[in-house]
């Protein structure tokens, strides 16, 4: 989130190991008719019954991304099929920012600035920088310069990139 607008977006790299899968894995979905986007990490199995868990949460909760960022949690932890999934989510509406995974947590990042996966801490890192000491870039060049840095160094990372604003 910057100056009033929200971005999220991903590489396309898939990983077995230290092999490259795929290179354009779509990791960003936008759900509510482009109100909440939505972006994943970790295994993309896990990732997409997730995100059909998270839309049926939204769509059971009328929209309210938290409340239903915090029952998907609260499922993920204790259902017994749920909790062995492996991996985390971003989710994103207009007015929030969320990460959620498997541990039960639903953080709101500090800075309105949220990363996940292999290169979150280079992408999280850039971005941080970049709200500090570029405030005129926008959301959206923000998040796609942070990944760009980010690919530059993790080799889990590619410059396949999906950059997608809410709403």
């Amino acid at each position: 989130m910057h100056n009033g607008h929200v971005a999220i977006g991903g590489d396309g790299q898939a990983t077995m190991g230290n092999t490259i899968a795929k290179s354009n894995v779509r990791k960003i979905r936008k759900l509510q008719d482009g109100k909440i986007v939505v972006g994943f990490a970790g295994s993309t199995a896990d990732a997409f019954t997730l995100l059909d868990r998270f839309d049926e949460k939204l769509s059971a909760y009328g929209g309210n991304m938290k409340r239903a960022a915090i029952e998907l949690a609260k499922d993920w932890r204790t259902d017994r099929f749920l909790r062995r999934l492996e991996a985390m989510l971003i989710t994103a509406s207009k007015d929030e920012l969320l990460m959620v995974s498997g541990t039960g947590d639903v953080i709101e990042p500090d800075h309105q600035v949220a990363a996940i996966g292999s290169g979150a801490m280079y992408a999280q890192s850039a971005a941080l920088a970049m709200k500090k000491f570029a405030p005129q870039l926008s959301a959206e060049e923000m998040v796609r310069e942070s990944l760009h840095i980010a690919a530059d160094i993790c080799i889990y990372t590619n410059h396949n990139l999906i950059v997608e604003k809410v709403g």
